[in-house]
């Protein structure tokens, strides 16, 4: 195990990005590289080691949303663009992004309220940023988030002729099922809970028999605004009453809780109330930084993000800013894999 070097800043330059999953690499999913890092020191491992780093009443807190097909081909005024549909509101409305077409290499800032986007023969009308009245873009020049009100099947037009939300360090298109998790049963997520792509079955079932208790929860993702710096936006959210139960206990007995991704950390403190979590469900703005730290989660299974984006912040304030740096340092020299088909890191804090 590598000791912790004194780190003041948390400071890098991201690594290669994985071009494609894990299967077409010639990988199992569990197969790829993890990263384990602890106030004591960090080790390298692969994913199918993770048991290895837990213990008998931890519990893993997983994301169940699946990914949808949120990205089409459409056209405003005239013009052909790439839709990326990141939530369905409940009052029918649905909140898009609009994007450069053929590649969808760039969002779009010159829309206006009013503004028609067709989808096959579904209509969607531009009708205020989302979530509130100011523009969403990091710069404020103009608006990447619009609630849209929808004449027509959007969610049929999807399922014919969408595809995953996919950016250009990919060598090529994947079919959904690529971007699916074990977990996942409850469709709903724009883009993937990637913490938990690298798990089976079969690790799942070894997790289990060793004593480590699976929590769900259900977090569906918006796209990745913050990988442009913003923060995150409101996500529809749950947490059951029997995972809540489970947290507390294993709380309780000394267990330790850890979340499958940011999404599963979000979630989870959105629904801590008395230092307790509680059963609930809705939209959470919740935005876990070190000056807001969690109240429950002691680690996090997470992937690796870009240096500007606002889930660093939170992956900070689990683990701290000291493990996060040496991690991201040791990432970067060993050339670990970035992004959603890339390596993994257990970090614990405790």
């Amino acid at each position: 195990m590598t000791a912790l070097a004194e780190t003041p800043h948390t400071h890098f330059t991201a690594s290669a990005f994985a071009p494609r999953p894990a299967e077409e690499r010639g990988l199992a999913r569990d197969e790829v590289r993890l990263l384990v890092g602890t106030p004591d020191g960090l080790e390298h491992a692969r994913f199918r080691d993770l048991p290895d780093h837990l213990r008998a009443g931890d519990v893993l807190v997983v994301n169940t949303s699946a990914t949808v097909p949120a990205e089409v081909d459409a056209v405003l005024d005239g013009r052909p663009v790439v839709l990326h549909v990141a939530h369905a509101l409940d009052d029918g409305d649905r909140v898009v992004e609009l994007r450069t077409a053929p590649d969808a290499a760039r969002a779009l800032l010159d829309a206006s309220t009013g503004a028609a986007v067709s989808v096959g023969d579904v209509r969607l009308v531009l009708r205020s940023p989302w979530p509130d009245a100011r523009p969403s873009s990091p710069t404020g020049e103009g608006n990447r988030l619009w609630r849209a009100s929808v004449r027509g099947d959007l969610d049929r037009q999807l399922d014919r002729d969408g595809r995953p939300i996919a950016y250009g360090y990919l060598d090529r298109r994947y079919p959904i099922s690529a971007y699916q998790t074990v977990f996942g049963t409850r469709p709903g997520s724009a883009e993937m809970a990637s913490a938990g792509r690298p798990f089976t079955h079969e690790l799942v079932t070894r997790l289990v028999t060793a004593g480590v208790q699976i929590a769900p929860i259900t977090l569906h993702t918006g796209v990745s605004s913050q990988e442009a710096g913003e923060a995150p936006g409101p996500e529809w959210f749950e947490v059951p009453p029997s995972s809540a139960r489970t947290i507390n206990t294993a709380r309780a007995a000394g267990g330790r809780v850890i979340a499958v991704g940011t999404t599963a950390t979000r979630a989870v403190e959105s629904t801590v109330r008395g230092g307790h979590v509680v059963a609930g469900r809705g939209w959470t703005s919740r935005v876990i930084t070190p000056g807001d730290p969690p109240c429950v989660v002691d680690g996090l299974v997470t992937g690796w993000h870009d240096p500007m984006a606002s889930h660093l912040l939170l992956v900070e304030a689990v683990a701290g800013q000291r493990l996060t740096q040496a991690a991201y340092d040791a990432a970067v020299a060993e050339g670990y894999l970035w992004h959603e088909f890339g390596d993994a890191a257990l970090l614990l804090r405790r």
